[in-house]
């Protein structure tokens, strides 16, 4: 299902004829080709970049008039299902050279799947984010009739999703609840390009916000005052892990809330240990968060999709399992796909 919904901001309106594209959103089972020469490791003499915080009202400004989007249809293994909203790729490409003529030269829309240190992938939704929407509902059931929801919707605090992309598994648990009626949850949404947050992460969140409450023009103002209401915080991080991304974390206690007991903060991450350079970066990251809350008497678990074996890169969901093992983390499987690619999705805590 696609279609075109109005934002009503202001500025001109972008529209483009239908078209099919294949970059967004293919969910195949085939394994992405990325390129060893490239694509998985740092790029000699080339910094990362850094770790940055960006303002909601700022990207909310810079959203064009009209969006044009697609529903992906996620079966929920037997708990019904749940359409989650993506913007169309072929959308960005126009907004890119409406603004300025940069619709050819975006990294994240060219040829490569990844680029380390250019371009991470954001702008295409990988299996391993829907194997987590689904490991989240199987996991916490709900009953979409009765709107009966799982202590953890109703306990969250805080979901932070690294590599956040297009954002599925974090819009499933928005969609949770705003239909719970939950308030006071912080959503973190972090990925390596400022570009791919700006294009289709916040894009995302408005539209499963507008379609959930079929709401009107002025859509901007409604949505900010929806999160107002309901205590609901979007807080947007780019550029690579590091310590300085997690001190920006906790320095703006986000995670932690030292006023609320029995609340818990789940991290998200899919496709993010495709090489061992990620896999390192990745773990030194999700241990020193869970480090933070553990230190402060809060619940924290990671949930990491992802396939068993990334050809040519060197990545594995079983090295991950091992080395977050070895550096004292618990760590269970929770799913296993076998069509296709095998891919699996596990459970870390600290003991």
């Amino acid at each position: 299902m696609s279609g075109q919904f109005s934002f009503s901001f202001s500025g001109e309106d972008i529209e483009v004829e239908d078209q099919n594209d294949t970059d967004l959103g293919s969910h195949t089972g085939s394994q992405p080709p990325i390129s060893t020469s490239t694509s998985a490791f740092p790029v000699a003499g080339k910094p990362l970049l850094p770790a940055t915080s960006h303002d909601v009202k700022e990207m909310l400004s810079k959203l064009p008039s009209k969006i044009a989007f697609s529903l992906l249809d996620v079966d929920l293994d037997g708990q019904g299902s749940m359409r989650l909203p993506r913007r169309e790729l072929w959308d960005v490409r126009v907004q890119l050279m409406a603004e300025e003529g940069e619709g050819e030269t975006e990294p994240g829309l060219g040829n490569h799947d990844v680029k380390t240190g250019v371009y991470e992938g954001g702008f295409k939704s990988w299996e391993s984010s829907v194997d987590l929407v689904k490991e989240l509902a199987a996991s916490h059931p709900f009953t979409p009739g009765a709107k009966k929801f799982s202590k953890i919707v109703e306990i969250l605090i805080a979901t932070l999703q690294l590599g956040c992309g297009t954002g599925l598994p974090s819009l499933a648990l928005f969609q949770w609840v705003m239909s719970s009626k939950t308030s006071s949850v912080s959503f973190i949404l972090a990925d390596y390009n400022p570009t791919v947050l700006q294009l289709v992460t916040l894009p995302n969140f408005i539209l499963a916000w507008a379609i959930h409450y079929q709401e009107e023009m002025p859509l901007l103002k409604a949505f900010q005052e929806f999160l107002s209401t309901r205590e609901i915080s979007l807080l947007f991080l780019s550029g690579a892990w590091s310590s300085t991304f997690v001190s920006m974390l906790t320095e703006a206690q986000v995670l932690t809330d030292e006023v609320k007991t029995e609340q818990a903060t789940i991290i998200i991450g899919a496709e993010t240990i495709y090489s061992p350079f990620a896999l390192s970066s990745f773990l030194e990251t999700i241990l020193a968060l869970m480090q933070y809350e553990k230190a402060h008497n809060k619940v924290a678990e990671v949930l990491v999709g992802a396939k068993r074996l990334y050809f040519g890169v060197g990545g594995s969901l079983d090295d991950f399992v091992v080395q977050a093992r070895g550096r004292g983390a618990t760590v269970e499987q929770l799913r296993e796909e076998t069509e296709g690619v095998r891919r699996g999705v596990v459970r870390c805590t600290l003991p």
